[in-house]
């Protein structure tokens, strides 16, 4: 039996209900569209007769369980043909296709040839019976794709082919049509392909549809009759623009899919308009759209026809937008007093900001993709394949565009990385080497791409369906998907414009909550100062070792015999590391800056293969046995949990002494006549004890206190603890009565906690995610249950042992708008993130602040 609440009439019905200005319906539960249908015809636009069913109402449908089909079409004109169009919650997620012209049926053909003609009153009717047949009935299409006349006679040959096929004459009941129609439409979004689909878009298993049963304004006839689509902001770049298509004799969307034939809407020097065609109708447009604009406080796309030179907007919708045009418009509307700045900050996702900070793929460009992994950093690249650091900086000494293509990298590869315009790693999740790299520096990277064979040795790699791109043949890299492409695809460059500056400028008065970069190197820092960071973060002293010219010191310092050994060898880079902190602290001007003290292996300054084995030999003078020998000694079995950090800095305090010097005295050096005083921030890395602190800061007062001799100046600076280990967390209360500030190192915390190698998880990572094991990859968004309440314990008896102490995060964590909400939730004092993901921190961050100011109003 039907259900009883579907037979009530329209207008007492809230699930079948005409839409009228004091209709009861949602967005929730009828839709989108059906809401925005009754905005409309509140703005007294206009809009046809239309019925709006509930989500329920179309379940209902899709069981089996019709409304009153007969009292729905009582609720038009006697013989109006109608359209039924989807009603989902977001438009994003999709939904079958409109079915126009239904109705259409042997009677009203006739009559419709008496009052517009026999001609277009075949067109109606073809066209209804091709939708209905294919979509509907569900026949075969080609045998209706090949009719081309689409006059009388293809009619003809249209309702002979369908009585063939279906073995039944063509429905010519408006009742039994419209009913067929909503079944189908209902069962189409009920579908497991459907829902599969718009799950993929974020839509959530038991999204709901509605649809809409609207009267049909023909676009077929006598006098001026078509259809277009009307926007007036251009929805690439976001610009005030009137925009889209008119198609004289056409209905629904037909002017965009035969744009060849369509007519421009303003009057163009490339050909006629629908200004010059029905100035009378595209006066009432602009008009029309303009107040929707002012009322509905958005930009949107309006679907209208045109009957006889009379309007009507059959729906609108939000302009679909790249991300620029996204700021752009928010900016605009909020400039022009329509929306609240703060409305402006919410309407942006952070996230997509990232897309305005990179060059990205163009939208619609052609994609031969020959192999995928995780999306590790933003843009898109094009370059020829090298396999090698060193072909990498010979491809850049050439003025060539090259990808570097690694089974993973490391430290020795950093000067291929900045030499290539893109990575792609074999091995790695969202915190390897090559993805934390490869966001400091803005370089499109995708790591883990194992679907793909790396063959170094042949220096060439292959696809799984068998092609093989070897050394010197172009690919495209796009870090956004995680898609590596074959040849040069079609991009479109970074939009760093005074839109996106301005929606900045209000995020930062928003947030109540600092945000820092990690950085590498002074190029690093000026990237971080662009991007409007208010200071250093992390510094990651160990990559300024790589270079050329430290790298053979360095060496020799580890391969030093006594501790006079290695000050002599690390006083060839004291004034290397000064000037870097110079350059670092002049370029912040004055913000803080906190460097991180040496922090990796030793080991992973030796070369581990034949040939560097023997390079190394030659520059320490030593018997390449001895140094083969040296070299193994230093091998760890877990690096990772051995001599590394404060571990080393204890074992071998020379090192720290060293740049600890280096800092102090670029201190003083950057802080001359004019300069803004610089007071330095210096973080040991690993600690979990608070004895390892108290050695520690002993051995770094005793430099400072040397430097202020020397140079006959004082200053002042913070030391501080980087917490990434449980232990740490677990006694920080210790730990902070030692340490000006606690910075969270949620990397390595994720890692120690969870027993994952952030640098190998990606092999496994996607099925424990698509398997919900982990609802996500806990390098990738911070682990708020298990690793968040390790944070927030430190960041809690961090406190107790110290109430002034400064906390904060510097893992890639910082730049992840939901775990910046869990930093604020613990009371943290700012997070630090890669350069490139500053402007999307501030964003989320002022979101936060504008929507905690919301719910406590």
């Amino acid at each position: 039996m039907p259900n009883a609440a579907l037979q009530q009439p329209a207008g007492d019905n809230p699930h079948v209900t005409l839409i009228t200005p004091s209709s009861p319906m949602a967005t929730p539960t009828h839709g989108g569209r059906a809401k925005c249908l009754q905005r409309l015809v509140r703005l007294d636009l206009p809009v046809p007769r239309t019925v709006a069913l509930s989500f329920d109402t179309v379940h209902e449908i899709a069981g089996g369980a019709l409304p009153d089909i007969a009292n729905v079409i009582a609720q038009f004109d006697e013989g109006a043909l109608l359209c039924v169009r989807p009603s989902s919650e977001d438009p994003d997620w999709g939904g079958p296709g409109a079915i126009l012209n239904i109705g259409m049926n042997d009677a009203r053909y006739v009559d419709l040839s008496e009052r517009i003609g026999r001609e277009f009153a075949a067109v109606l009717y073809l066209r209804f019976v091709q939708a209905y047949a294919v979509h509907v009935a569900r026949l075969d299409p080609d045998t209706f794709d090949e009719i081309e006349d689409m006059g009388p006679g293809g009619l003809s040959a249209a309702l002979a082919a369908y009585e063939e096929e279906a073995e039944e004459p063509f429905p010519q009941d408006p009742v039994e049509q419209l009913s067929a129609v909503l079944t189908c439409m209902a069962r189409a979004w009920e579908g497991t392909t459907a829902r599969l689909l718009r799950q993929a878009k974020g839509a959530p298993m038991d999204a709901g549809l509605g649809l809409v049963v609207q009267e049909m304004a023909l676009g077929i006839g006598a006098g001026e009759c078509g259809s277009g689509v009307l926007q007036l902001v251009d929805p690439d770049t976001g610009l005030r623009q009137i925009t889209g298509r008119y198609l004289s004799q056409s209905q629904g969307r037909e002017a965009l899919e035969m744009d060849f034939a369509s007519l421009f809407l303003t009057r163009d020097p490339r050909g006629p308009s629908l200004e010059d065609q029905a100035p009378e109708a595209f006066k009432a447009l602009i008009e029309n759209a303009e107040l929707m604009r002012q009322r509905l406080r958005e930009e949107m796309q309006i679907e209208f026809t045109i009957e006889n030179g009379a309007l009507h907007i059959l729906d609108g919708i939000r302009v679909p937008r790249s991300s620029r045009a996204a700021v752009r418009i928010a900016v605009r509307l909020a400039e022009d007093g329509i929306i609240s700045h703060e409305e402006a900050l919410l309407r942006i996702e952070p996230r997509a900001i990232s897309e305005l900070l990179h060059r990205q793929i163009a939208p619609g460009a052609h994609r031969d993709v020959i192999g995928s992994g995780v999306a590790a950093s933003p843009g898109a690249a094009t370059g020829k394949i090298v396999f090698s650091s060193a072909e990498a900086q010979a491809s850049a000494a050439r003025g060539e565009h090259c990808v570097l293509i690694r089974r993973e990298t490391s430290p020795e590869d950093i000067r291929g990385m900045h030499a290539a315009v893109a990575v792609v790693t074999e091995r790695g999740g969202i915190t390897s080497h090559a993805a934390v790299i490869g966001r400091g520096l803005g370089l499109p990277c995708v790591v883990g791409a194992a679907n793909m064979k790396f063959d170094l040795r042949k220096r060439k790699i292959t696809t799984a369906d068998g092609r093989s791109f070897a050394h010197g043949e172009e690919i495209t890299v796009d870090g956004t998907s995680g898609q590596v492409l074959a040849g040069a695809a079609l991009t479109v460059e970074a939009a760093l414009d005074d839109a996106f500056q301005t929606l900045m400028g209000w995020a930062d008065k928003a947030r109540d909550i600092a945000i820092r970069a990690n950085v590498d190197t002074p190029a690093d820092a000026a990237t971080a100062q662009n991007f409007k960071a208010e200071g250093i973060g992390l510094c990651r002293t160990e990559h300024m070792f790589f270079e050329a010219d430290r790298l053979t010191p360095m060496r020799e310092m580890i391969f030093a015999d006594g501790s006079e050994d290695r000050m002599a060898a690390l006083a060839v880079l004291l004034p290397m590391q000064r000037a870097d902190f110079t350059a670092l602290f002049s370029i912040m001007e004055g913000l803080p800056v906190c460097i991180r003290l040496f922090d990796p292996p030793l080991h992973e300054f030796l070369p581990s293969d034949r040939a560097g084995l023997r390079d190394l030999a030659e520059a320490l003078d030593l018997p390449i046995s001895d140094v083969t020998e040296r070299v193994e000694a230093l091998g760890e079995y877990n690096p990772m949990l051995g001599m590394r950090g404060v571990r080393l800095g204890i074992t071998v305090p020379e090192i720290y002494d060293m740049q600890a010097r280096a800092i102090f005295e670029a201190t003083l050096d950057a802080s001359r006549a004019g300069a803004p005083p610089v007071v330095p921030e210096i973080m040991l890395p690993l600690v979990s004890a608070k004895r390892e602190v108290e050695i520690l800061r002993t051995r770094i007062d005793a430099v400072a206190s040397a430097v202020k001799a020397e140079r006959g100046r004082d200053f002042t600076y913070r030391l501080g603890v980087m917490v990434e280990t449980p232990r740490a967390c677990l006694r920080a209360d210790d730990i902070a009565q030692h340490a000006q500030f606690l910075s969270f190192g949620t990397n390595d915390l994720t890692q120690m906690a969870y027993g994952l190698s952030r640098d190998d998880a990606g092999r496994f990572m996607s099925d424990y995610v698509q398997q919900e094991v982990f609802l996500e990859d806990p390098f990738h968004i911070l682990d708020i249950e298990g690793v968040g309440e390790l944070v927030a314990i430190g960041a809690e008896r961090g406190r107790q042992g110290r109430p002034d102490v400064l906390l904060s995060i510097c893992g890639e964590h910082g730049g992840d708008p939901d775990s910046i909400a869990f930093c604020r939730a613990v009371g943290m004092n700012h997070v630090s993130c890669s350069p490139f993901r500053v402007p999307i921190a501030r964003l989320a961050a002022a979101q936060l602040a504008i929507r905690e100011t919301i719910g406590s109003q």
